[in-house]
């Protein structure tokens, strides 16, 4: 599902050290309004019809600023190409080995996917791993 704030634009670019162009408030509302876990490909579809001079360039450029700055976080790049996280909340994925659709799952839910049950819509669990993304101690302590 879409992500719902009540944040302006203009707000989270301020939050976050971002200008404000038109371009870069089409693209966020945009990706705001799209489910699942998009990529640079299919936000560039969308964004293209309302701002058609744009180039692929700027869509990845912008979405890489978007995640460096906190706004969006990106998918583990374990599952191909850069997808941009959608959903705030604690959750985690289901990444379809064939297609490679990624779909949310739930903390409540991860239990099933250890006993390698059929999860919701079907989805059946060949294998699982646990990603933890943040920072080393090193990189902490340095700016890496």
């Amino acid at each position: 599902m879409p992500v719902k704030e009540t944040r302006s634009f203009r707000e989270v670019c301020r939050e976050n050290g971002i200008a404000v162009t038109h371009q870069r408030q089409v693209l966020y509302e945009v990706m705001k309004s799209m489910d699942g876990h998009p990529s640079p490909e299919e936000v560039y579809a969308r964004v293209k019809k309302k701002v058609p001079a744009i180039s692929l360039a700027t869509v990845y450029k912008n979405i890489h600023l978007f995640i460096e700055s906190g706004v969006f976080q990106k998918v583990s790049m374990h599952h191909g190409s850069v997808r941009v996280e959608m959903n705030g909340e604690p959750h985690h994925h289901m990444v379809c080995s064939k297609c490679r659709k990624i779909t949310d799952i739930g903390e409540k839910e991860l239990g099933l996917v250890a006993k390698r049950s059929r999860l919701p819509g079907g989805f059946l669990v060949e294998r699982y791993a646990v990603d933890a993304i943040g920072v080393c101690a090193s990189c902490q302590k340095s700016s890496c």
